[in-house]
């Protein structure tokens, strides 16, 4: 946030007689939403890999035991239809990513999405 704060379209903004807040929230925050919306995105896809871990030691009931159980009893069909929702769900996460980067940024089109 500090680094978009020292942009040039921010002294820009001020000097068009726009309010500090009216800045900070049209331009500022849009800008600075761009890498933490792309952390998060990737970020979920640890998540999902974490929960195999974690269900299985504390014994809780999920998809990542059932993935564990599953490839232990070499079960191949649980382990296949398991994977491929996983897959499913990442790629819909970077997909919703992609969809808040057009909507967070005015310049970029739904062209170049």
């Amino acid at each position: 946030m500090l680094e978009v704060l020292r942009e040039d379209f921010v002294r820009t903004a001020r000097a068009k007689g726009l309010s500090r807040q009216s800045v900070l929230w049209g331009h500022v925050l849009r800008n600075a939403l761009i890498p933490v919306i792309t952390v998060i995105g990737l970020q979920f896809g640890n998540l999902l890999t974490g929960t195999i871990v974690v269900e299985q030691v504390f014994s809780l009931p999920g998809l990542g035991r059932l993935i564990f159980q599953a490839i232990s009893n070499r079960d191949i069909e649980v382990v296949k239809a398991a994977v491929i929702l996983l897959a499913f769900t990442v790629v819909a996460v970077n997909f919703i990513v992609d969809v808040l980067y057009a909507v967070i940024d005015p310049r970029l089109k739904a062209q170049d999405v």
